[in-house]
């Protein structure tokens, strides 16, 4: 379907009910880990916000990213189509989308949603295509090349696509969060889109004196962490920067809820919570003192569990069971379909489905195959290598890996061995058979990935 097809879909009369419309939250942090939340087993950093919207709905054990770095996954949220599909496949900051793509916040928009963004976009920066102010949203603040989001006390922001001064000594996470619950208030008489991509808690390791305070001196041996910014050189508590980052993001969670409560707003809002991709393997030199991974092997940048699984939770009172745990396999491509659901509009066709009967304690059909690819992006060139590319499947309990370009399938069980140590590829050779037939048909070749001219070092 075209865009021009599309829009044609929504008509007049689906935009005068509007005002009925559920309103819809999508949270996102930034490299957090699975294991990261106490909803899912964390006991050193407090994350009672986080917690309780897994409490009063229903936490996802088996929820997946679109990809295992930034960019691409925001692209199979924002698009709804998997990584065989979608339009950025590659992570060098500023490539983007197509000006043929849809996004949910397009169609959420032409229903008669305001739509509003708050964080990293990642998916085109200022001047492109691809930018925020013209992929659906109303507004959207925080940064667009996803190199400036490496910056938590940067000299600029974005706001609609203009460049904004930021006081010195402003931690932007804390500006971002400011502007995400002005549009809450301000759009309470209409239903509303809201996206916050918070930064929160990717590299560089930064966080006010306050945040930082809790966790001082509470872990021991804690490794050093000196950022370049001098500024900044005297934060040397790489695990207590961490935890404080991430109880710090917990606390906007919380005046969020409150904010809904307080609009009269909180029963008719959808709240989603979880993570652009795994935990970043980078933190403390590789250690994993935390257990950001829960039970899971690999992390950020591999197709491992633990580079794709994420905690995920959502909470809608009065649809979304509360205190309920589901194992349902589903991912952002799902995202796409189950927001045009709870809104009660058509949706484009996608690589996903509507996971709101799952959402809402019915029973669905699981996917028969959730995908994800990782292409080989060559900078020079701006092109991916003919080649059989990084893969992901996950079919049933079945799970396969190319952790290498052109490399073997491994296969793995994740109902007997979710820690993916054992592959049993050659014990199985019909279930491998039957993966490599879908694979066959799973991707199309990506686009040459330009990366337009950026000045973010001037944003620091």
């Amino acid at each position: 379907m075209t865009r021009r097809d599309f829009s044609a879909t929504l008509t007049a009369p689906l935009a005068a009910q509007s005002a009925k419309r559920p309103n819809i939250v999508w949270i996102m942090a930034d490299d957090l880990g699975w294991g990261d939340v106490g909803f899912n087993g964390q006991k050193k950093i407090r994350t009672p916000h986080v917690d309780r919207i897994a409490a009063e709905g229903t936490k996802f054990t088996d929820a997946y990213s679109g990809c295992t770095v930034c960019a691409p996954s925001r692209s199979v949220l924002m698009t709804g189509m998997h990584m065989g599909h979608t339009s950025i496949r590659s992570n060098p900051g500023g490539v983007p989308l197509l000006e043929s793509d849809i996004t949910v916040a397009e169609v959420l928009k032409k229903a008669g949603y305001a739509t509003g963004g708050f964080g990293k976009w990642g998916l085109g920066d200022t001047g492109t295509v691809g930018a925020a102010e013209k992929k659906g949203f109303d507004e959207f603040y925080g940064y667009y090349h996803q190199v400036h989001a490496h910056y938590h006390y940067p000299s600029v922001l974005i706001d609609n696509g203009r460049e904004v001064p930021l006081p010195k000594g402003t931690y932007a996470p804390d500006s971002i969060a400011e502007r995400a619950l002005r549009f809450v208030r301000k759009s309470a008489g209409k239903p509303f889109f809201a996206y916050l991509p918070f930064t929160i808690p990717h590299w560089e390791l930064l966080v006010p004196e306050d945040s930082l305070a809790e966790y001082r001196g509470k872990f021991p041996e804690d490794v050093p962490y000196i950022t370049e910014r001098k500024h900044y050189a005297d934060q040397l508590e790489a695990r207590a920067c961490y935890a404080g980052m991430i109880t710090r993001m917990d606390g906007y969670i919380g005046r969020l809820m409150a904010l809904l409560k307080e609009s009269n707003l909180d029963r008719d809002t959808c709240v989603f919570f979880t993570s652009d991709n795994g935990g970043a393997s980078r933190l403390y030199k590789n250690e994993n003192y935390f257990d950001s991974y829960g039970p899971f092997r690999g992390h950020k940048q591999n197709f491992y569990e633990g580079g794709i699984r994420v905690p995920m939770a959502a909470r809608w009172p009065g649809r979304i069971p509360a205190g309920r745990t589901s194992n349902f396999a589903w991912m952002f491509q799902d995202f796409f379909a189950t927001a045009c659901d709870i809104a009660g509009v058509p949706a484009p066709r996608t690589d996903g489905v509507s996971v709101l009967p799952t959402l809402t304690g019915r029973t669905q059909k699981p996917h028969e195959f959730l995908y994800w690819e990782q292409p080989r992006y060559i900078g020079k060139t701006a092109e991916f290598p003919r080649e059989i590319p990084m893969q992901a499947v996950r079919m049933g309990d079945w799970k396969a890996v190319r952790p290498q370009p052109n490399g073997a399938l491994e296969l793995y069980n994740l109902k007997s061995d979710v820690g993916e140590t054992k592959n049993v590829a050659a014990e199985q050779p019909q279930v491998l058979a039957k993966i490599e037939n879908f694979l066959k048909t799973a991707r199309t070749e990506p686009r040459p990935q330009k990366n337009p001219p950026h000045d973010w070092d001037n944003r620091k």
